[in-house]
């Protein structure tokens, strides 16, 4: 077992972990860290507890330190150099002429590495980009190209619903959604109900897909034609909250029929 904390690093907004190192840190405090890539800082989301090794990757971090305040200083004074080096590497990639849409631009803590996010429509060569940008800072320079969620994630805004994305204030992962969850939980398939700001379909599909799932167990399906008491229909509607379906007589119309009063067979 292993005494870790879960942290979050600026630049990927991802869950990770860190050894604590017997270092006395809280949720929300600022601490230093060393991984593969150098020295970096980040925010405790969790605070320490054991975990098994084998439950954790092999390239998690390592605390340093809780952060101080010329480490908090500096930690600014980076976040303020980067916003000037992504205002370069847009002019940069202008003259180039690669079509680039830059999202955000990090320094590592001890300024090892300058790191930017891109989101582009196709792959682009930007060897010569990188080289340009890595003779004017004199440091490693890391080109990104992330997807429209990832950006979203980065960018934060409001859904649909009118709270802040999901993705950027709590996920820490991109679970798999797709357009069967909202046929599952009989939603409109229109696009400008069921996909988010970044197009793609609303993570928050999948929170309730289980329960509709175990909800739908004994109805039979939309559009298959029943027995009842009142006769053969087709069964046009569903209705887990109330416990019914409706079924066309196509003679007598619709009847709502309760789901304890229904034991037929379905064609």
């Amino acid at each position: 077992m292993k005494n870790v904390i879960g942290i979050m690093l600026p630049i990927s907004k991802s869950f990770l972990y860190a050894d604590v190192n017997n270092i006395e840190c809280k949720l929300g405090d600022v601490v230093i860290i060393k991984g593969e890539s150098g020295i970096d800082s980040a925010v405790v989301k969790k605070e320490p507890y054991l975990e098994s090794e084998d439950n954790l990757p092999t390239d998690s971090y390592s605390v340093i330190r809780v952060a101080t305040p010329e480490d908090l200083k500096q930690i600014n004074d980076n976040n303020e150099k980067s916003i000037k080096a992504l205002d370069i590497a847009k002019k940069y990639s202008k003259e180039l002429g690669l079509d680039m849409n830059f999202v955000d631009c990090f320094y590592t803590f001890d300024k090892s590495q300058l790191i930017f996010s891109f989101v582009a429509d196709n792959r682009v060569d930007f060897r010569e980009l990188a080289k340009k940008l890595a003779q004017k800072y004199k440091t490693r320079i890391e080109l990104r190209q992330i997807g429209v969620r990832d950006k979203a994630k980065k960018i934060g805004g409001l859904g649909p619903c009118g709270l802040f994305l999901c993705c950027h204030t709590f996920l820490t992962d991109f679970n798999s959604v797709s357009i069967n969850m909202a046929k599952n939980q009989f939603l409109a398939l229109n696009p400008s109900k069921i996909n988010g700001i970044c197009g793609r379909l609303l993570c928050c599909l999948g929170y309730e897909n289980d329960l509709y799932t175990e909800l739908k167990k004994g109805y039979p399906k939309i559009g298959t034609m029943v027995e009842t008491s009142f006769g053969t229909g087709k069964v046009s509607s569903i209705d887990v909250f109330k416990g019914s379906f409706q079924v066309d007589l196509k003679e007598k119309g619709f009847v709502d029929i309760k789901k304890e009063d229904y034991h037929g067979s379905s064609e």
